[in-house]
């Protein structure tokens, strides 16, 4: 929203010249700024997701967009919090999740539980990898999206699961 303020004479002639002045002045701004507006948005266009497949994450890594069927899902928490007069529900649970290239834990929270069917199939869209006890684990935070896919035609790859294994920081010194 666009503002403009100014002092107003005591005299009617000078108040009528210094608002039509000042009008002017507000509506010019305000056309350059809409000029501006619909400028930048032609020039944005928007990029076709890049879909990686499971065996390509990564420790440490984010902004995957990738498309998975649900193996299995298990509640590991489910506990109200009193949060003023309503009572929200914290949920949280692991999914496996995979492809035909492997499979991974996904820590589901919240909504998410709800979308984790066995045997649906989700695309996730900005997805990251958590470290948790030396294990990858994919999660999609306030900034991803997981939507519903239609029913994928792979079968997934069940002797390739990425969350078993093990993973150590080292850090390295240099002399």
């Amino acid at each position: 929203m666009l503002t403009c303020t100014a002092t107003i004479c005591t005299n009617p002639i000078e108040d009528q010249q210094t608002i039509s002045l000042l009008i002017s002045v507000c509506l010019g701004f305000a056309l350059q700024i809409s000029q501006g507006i619909t400028e930048m948005a032609e020039s944005k266009t928007l990029r076709k997701p890049v879909f990686t497949k499971v065996d390509q994450l990564r420790p440490g890594t984010s902004g995957h967009t990738l498309t998975v069927k649900v193996v299995s899902t298990k509640m590991v928490l489910q506990k109200g919090r009193a949060d003023g007069p309503q009572v929200r529900q914290m949920r949280i649970a692991e999914c496996l999740v995979g492809d035909e290239t492997g499979m991974i834990i996904f820590t589901a929270r919240n909504d998410q539980v709800d979308l984790m069917k066995e045997g649906a199939t989700l695309t996730f869209r900005n997805a990251k990898i958590d470290m948790f006890k030396g294990s990858m684990r994919l999660a999609v935070d306030k900034w991803g999206r997981i939507e519903v896919a239609e029913p994928a035609s792979f079968s997934v790859k069940e002797d390739n699961n990425l969350s078993l294994i093990e993973y150590e920081l080292v850090n390295v010194v240099e002399e």
